[in-house]
């Protein structure tokens, strides 16, 4: 069954297409939930309210585009949704602090650290840094999609940035 077919028969609400369907981007979309949520369980029912989202929605599907562009930004949106309804990106400050870069090239940390890094970030910080330097918003987008202000997700931004940068500098000094 090509993907046209299948978008259509989910459209129909055919179960067998929906199943094939999660099967099919289950994985893509896991990794997403994943970079956003605190841990794997909470990935798990964030990638289970997006297709949930995603199902009830792929009507509005109009075969124009990447059907897999439009399920990663349903995905980002019901997890951002998320956060939104539990108040998690209330900002307390808005000081801009300069950019800060997390040079990684001198530190020898795994892929899987620097995730498990990633995912330690408080949530306004996770979800700025994932957008921004992983997903490639800009910080107007990112402040559209968080309810806040431009200042405020450059602000986070550095601050998940001197975060992680802080947490790799440690484990460059465990390893040595």
């Amino acid at each position: 069954m090509d993907l046209e077919e299948l978008i259509h028969n989910c459209k129909k609400g055919k179960r067998q297409a929906q199943a094939e369907l999660y099967r099919k981007y289950s994985g893509i979309l896991f990794g997403m939930c994943l970079k956003y949520s605190k841990n794997k369980t909470e990935a798990e029912d964030n990638l289970h309210d997006s297709f949930m989202t995603i199902f009830s929605k792929i009507d509005q599907y109009n075969f124009k585009g990447s059907f897999e562009g439009w399920i990663k930004r349903i995905t980002v949106n019901t997890v951002l949704q998320k956060y939104r309804k539990e108040q998690y990106l209330n900002v307390v400050s808005e000081n801009i602090a300069e950019e800060i870069n997390v040079d990684t090239d001198q530190a020898d940390i795994s892929l899987s650290t620097l995730l498990g890094y990633i995912q330690e970030l408080p949530n306004k910080y996770r979800l700025t840094f994932n957008l921004y330097v992983m997903d490639g918003y800009s910080h107007k987008e990112i402040s559209e999609m968080l309810g806040t202000s431009t200042g405020t997700s450059k602000s986070n931004l550095a601050r998940a940035k001197m975060i992680l940068r802080e947490k790799i500098e440690k484990e460059s000094i465990n390893i040595a």
